[in-house]
């Protein structure tokens, strides 16, 4: 005898399987984002890090770096928000990657288990509530920046696709939090292991200081960073170039926005095929 499936489940078998995992994912994202606004605390305590960074960058250290070749508070304050931008949707990473191994220490992935969903979405969802909270951030900070002084000197184009390099970059990084979240046992150690990578990569790059006054080990590579790439990109989209700075030669420096692209694309399929591949053996 046969049957016909029920109502509920009769649309999944006429989806495609892309298109299925499409309408998971977004429903694992609506979740995640509800959980946000719910516990608004979340949001709240991932603002006050950057502004803080931005204040006192700006106040306490914008006075004594050099960059372009002098020192001026107002080139460093405008040199400096692309670096802060981009630390922030990487810092991120932390975030994503606690959010994903709570939800495996509660036994949330077993729950999501039992149901009719692609594999991937729930990674895949989770990853997208975080680049919404991170657009919220920038959004935010870009705010914080234009009180302090940071001003853009190109068209809303180019701003807007510096805002996208950023955002992409973040979203790249979210899934190596996420494959962090997977491997670790707790959420305060998903945080801990989420941060301690992060630090030596923010800062030794252009992100705070012109790589071209660093040792030369240091200084290639700062060039060959990927959050070098980034930030240097909307340095140049943002019009944020001091006067006198002196272009790097490497070749992601010369070539800035096409290098952050090339990594933050590579960054997100080495990442999210280890993080899903990890999620299915663990759940396996």
């Amino acid at each position: 005898m046969t049957t016909t499936p029920t109502s509920e489940f009769a649309p999944r078998a006429r989806r495609g399987a892309i298109a299925q995992s499409v309408v998971d994912s977004l429903v694992v994202a609506r979740r995640n984002l509800i959980r946000m606004i719910r516990i608004p605390e979340m949001v709240i305590f991932g603002l006050i890090q950057p502004i803080m960074f931005v204040v006192l960058f700006t106040y306490v250290f914008g006075g004594s770096i050099k960059v372009g070749g002098t020192i001026s508070p107002q080139a460093y304050r405008e040199f400096l928000m692309a670096g802060i931008f981009a630390q922030t949707v990487t810092f991120a990473t932390a975030g994503a990657g606690a959010g994903i191994a709570d939800d495996m220490h509660k036994g949330l992935i077993d729950r999501f288990r039992s149901l009719p969903m692609a594999r991937g979405a729930v990674l895949t969802g989770r990853t997208l509530a975080d680049l919404v909270q991170t657009a919220l951030t920038l959004v935010v900070l870009a705010g914080v920046a234009l009180i302090v002084g940071w001003r853009t000197h190109e068209n809303i184009g180019k701003v807007l696709l510096g805002f996208l390099l950023l955002l992409l970059l973040g979203y790249a990084f979210s899934w190596i939090g996420a494959l962090i979240g997977l491997i670790v046992r707790t959420p305060e150690a998903a945080t801990s292991g989420g941060l301690i990578w992060l630090f030596p990569l923010t800062f030794i790059s252009n992100a705070f200081v012109d790589a071209n006054q660093m040792p030369a080990f240091l200084r290639h590579i700062a060039e060959w960073n990927p959050f070098s790439a980034t930030v240097q990109a909307c340095r140049e989209l943002f019009g944020n170039l001091p006067p006198g700075f002196v272009t790097p030669d490497a070749w992601p420096m010369r070539h800035p926005i096409l290098a952050s692209v090339i990594w933050s694309v590579v960054i997100l399929v080495v990442f999210r095929t280890l993080a899903v591949r990890k999620y299915r053996s663990a759940t396996a």
